[in-house]
């Protein structure tokens, strides 16, 4: 599977649920509760998006996803 396979907010998605995780792992985050409501929700809308009907394996897609998401962060980190 490429990256052009994923829809452009499946990938947005991710890296908001990615950039969510992180600065609830951070040491003393602030507004914990809101991190959390927020990571909920995008982590509904990263399991009931629509293009995993149409994925071949969703297992193995949904671990691409989150390569390719981390792939590119580290890029742009770069």
């Amino acid at each position: 599977m490429d990256a052009t396979d994923f829809p452009d907010d499946l990938v947005q998605t991710q890296a908001a649920w990615n950039a969510t995780y992180d600065a609830l792992a951070a040491p003393r985050p602030r507004d914990t509760t809101a991190l959390r409501r927020r990571l909920l929700l995008l982590s509904v809308r990263l399991w009931w998006h629509p293009h995993w009907e149409t994925a071949p394996s969703v297992p193995a897609a949904r671990s691409e996803l989150r390569q390719l998401v981390r792939a590119h962060r580290a890029v742009r980190a770069a």
